[in-house]
């Protein structure tokens, strides 16, 4: 698991995304995000603009990432 170091209070998922280099443009990120791709904490998160915290687990296929 790669974790990710984040110096805000928080980070919304299609900018984490861009972050850490699983897309390209923001329009990329609301595709995997809309058709089921992302999971946060386990669950499959549908809102592009939802926020990240601390401690928060997000997965992309096969790929995770821990926001700390």
């Amino acid at each position: 698991m790669e974790k990710v170091k984040i110096s805000t209070e928080y980070i919304k998922l299609d900018q984490f995304l861009k972050w850490v280099n699983v897309v390209g443009q923001g329009s990329d990120a609301k595709d995997i995000i809309q058709d089921g791709f992302v999971k946060v904490n386990g669950e499959v998160e549908y809102r592009r603009g939802k926020k990240l915290r601390i401690g928060d687990i997000v997965e992309i296929e096969k790929n995770k990432y821990e926001v700390i």
